[in-house]
């Protein structure tokens, strides 16, 4: 996989597709390769260790831990990683330098998804997976989210996939791929990304 970022428009097949990258699933039919890592006939035990290892989530409602801080929230996964950032590290990539103390009740919520972003990107994991990053936020408060996407795929050089309905989102991709009726419909490469400041949903 190379260090680009890709958006998928979604179908039906939009969570499998997603699930089958990250080692949730397996497919049925056809190959999935992490480098020489074959995702299809790997056993739970060894899905289970490459998710650890190699793979970050970002869902679309954040999945924050209310009790504890932004830093602490970032912790619960540098704490079982092989080569982790430091909480603070994550957190001020994404913009958060000055909020990493507050409570998730305490910050917006593209604040939350900036640290469910920091908490993924801490492990320094080689894939990104985005389900539908911007879907809870308004236009606003998506474009900093999608800045702090950007930013992380840039400077970490993560593959990063994002499933989303928004068509606009596709312009910041370096690669797209449509889905219809449980098949790849069509892909193209941006020959020109736009920045994610410019996009609306």
């Amino acid at each position: 996989m190379s260090s680009s970022s890709s958006s998928v428009r979604p179908a039906p097949c939009k969570s499998t597709c997603l699930n089958i990258v990250g080692g949730l699933d397996v497919a049925t039919s056809g190959e999935a390769w992490f480098g020489e890592f074959d995702l299809t006939r790997s056993s739970e035990s060894e899905l289970t260790r490459y998710r650890r290892a190699h793979v970050g989530f970002v869902f679309q409602f954040y999945n924050l831990v209310p009790s504890l801080t932004a830093r602490e929230n970032v912790q619960l996964v540098t704490e079982i990683s092989r080569h982790p950032m430091k909480p603070a590290e994550a957190l001020a990539m994404v913009g958060l330098a000055d909020r990493m103390n507050h409570f998730p009740a305490q910050l917006s919520g593209d604040e939350q998804q900036r640290v469910a972003i920091a908490r993924a990107i801490s492990k320094r994991p080689e894939i990104l997976l985005y389900d539908e990053p911007t879907g809870a936020l308004d236009s606003q408060t998506g474009a900093l989210v999608l800045e702090a996407l950007t930013r992380v795929n840039d400077e970490l050089g993560a593959t990063t996939l994002v499933i989303t309905h928004n068509a606009a989102i596709q312009q910041i991709a370096h690669r797209v791929v449509n889905f219809a009726n449980g098949t790849i419909a069509s892909t193209c490469v941006n020959a020109e990304r736009k920045p994610a400041s410019s996009i609306s949903r």
